[in-house]
């Protein structure tokens, strides 16, 4: 639990100090690959991290968002418990191969299983650009100071995309919420 802190805590920070940063160059899905092709390396490079240990020794950590909750669900469906690697969030370049989060779902014995991946951006970090791929816009999530509904982590205004390459989303494979995954 600790250590989960200690990332929340961490990512806030570095999104915090991050707010008022020079902007930078932001990379897009490579225009050479179709999504398919894309999607297809996306898989063979985070197989690996069917082992949730294997996203641990990586640098990936388990998020809760401000209430301390790591097992995100909702009426929609659920997302599952993300796994963060910071230094890949504070690079505001998107490497479809190394992507900022890793989404588990816990099955009723404990066990975790990889169900996406998840893309993310600060705003504040791309410079105006709004960030792409696989022919995706980047799902804009609003900070803590805006009248819109905030995102639960409290974190200032990010771009994200979950991909649902491990688990069959009925609703799409770009969408937020997954209907087949619950938080026990």
């Amino acid at each position: 639990m600790r250590a989960r802190m200690r990332l929340a805590g961490a990512l806030l920070a570095a999104a915090l100090l991050l707010a008022g940063a020079a902007p930078a160059a932001h990379a897009h899905g490579s225009g050479d690959l179709t999504s398919q092709s894309e999607l297809a390396e996306v898989r063979a490079a985070t197989a690996r991290f069917a082992d949730v240990d294997a996203a641990i020794a990586a640098g990936y950590g388990e998020l809760v968002d401000a209430a301390g909750i790591a097992c995100i669900d909702s009426p929609a469906g659920g997302m599952g418990i993300h796994y963060v690697d910071v230094d890949l969030v504070l690079d505001p370049a998107l490497d479809p191969a190394m992507p900022e989060v890793l989404v588990y779902e816990p099955d009723r014995h404990g066990r975790l299983h990889l169900v996406a991946v998840e893309y993310v951006a600060f705003e504040s970090m791309l410079g105006g650009v709004v960030p792409e791929l696989f022919g995706q816009t980047l799902h804009r999530m609003p900070g803590p100071n805006e009248p819109a509904a905030q995102n639960r982590y409290g974190l200032p205004a990010f771009y994200e995309l979950h991909v649902w390459l491990w688990k069959h989303n009925p609703d799409g494979m770009f969408e937020d919420w997954n209907p087949r995954v619950d938080c026990p």
